[in-house]
């Protein structure tokens, strides 16, 4: 029975440093695939070229909030908000906006189903404290997945803190964050090993994986673009505290 790696990476905002340190570890692992659950951009200084290089790199890659809403920023919104949407060319934000919501595949008998926030909605966020109906509804049909059977396992991003958990025989998994991580300051991504494609029951895995980058040079790149909000950018990629936290 073969066993395929897929990694499964989200919420790069921006931060293609860290984004290269986890592609070239993927790649050291043999990851046949990788899948990107969205967010590459915002917040941090190279979204542009994130896009491109998800655009090369991912098999997969959905739509986040952050692609949701950005592309139709208008001229008069907030301050970095607009500052992030022109550093996108135009074909990045209409490509960002037709991206996805969903994706589901069958791996070792099992069907998983990859969502950037929640089965609700991009902007509808599931903490790692959460209760037994919020879990439950992550594996629900909705409009945002569409109908079809019910996933065993689910995937997903958004929180920045990543986390596996299983509960009366279904599997939930945050894959973290690769470019803001707020759990701690090392980015991380989740390795998905098992026979991809196959209806047949065999050995399935779940791996959240920590790759260090040179965060200092990134820091730099957000400083020396004039990026709005560098300051508080900084001091998440440095202490993983989010800037809104009291």
């Amino acid at each position: 029975m073969p066993v395929e790696r897929l990694a499964i990476l989200s919420d790069v905002h921006g931060n293609l440093s860290a984004l290269e340190a986890v592609l070239a570890d993927a790649a050291a692992r043999g990851v046949s695939r990788v899948l990107n659950l969205g967010d590459m951009v915002g917040k941090g200084p190279r979204g542009r070229a994130v896009v491109d290089r998800c655009r090369e790199a991912c098999a997969v890659s959905l739509r986040g909030n952050w692609e949701d809403f950005l592309p139709a920023t208008p001229d008069d919104g907030l301050a970095e908000h607009v500052w992030w949407r022109d550093e996108l060319r135009p074909d990045q934000r209409a490509w960002v906006a037709r991206l996805p919501l969903s994706h589901d595949l069958v791996v070792s008998g099992r069907r998983l189903r990859l969502l950037h926030a929640s089965a609700a909605s991009v902007h509808v966020k599931l903490f790692r404290r959460h209760t037994r109906e919020e879990f439950a509804a992550m594996f629900s049909a909705t409009d945002l997945t569409g109908p079809g059977p019910a996933p065993d396992v689910v995937g997903y991003g958004d929180t920045h803190d990543a986390y596996v958990i299983t509960d009366a025989g279904r599997t939930l998994f945050n894959v973290g964050s690769v470019g803001n991580p707020l759990d701690e300051p090392t980015p991380v991504y989740a390795v998905v090993e098992g026979d991809v494609g196959s209806a047949e029951p065999g050995p399935f895995g779940v791996q959240l994986v920590r790759v260090p980058y040179d965060v200092e040079a990134e820091i730099a790149v957000a400083h020396a673009l004039g990026m709005p909000r560098a300051d508080a950018w900084e001091r998440e990629l440095r202490t993983a505290v989010w800037r809104g936290r009291a």
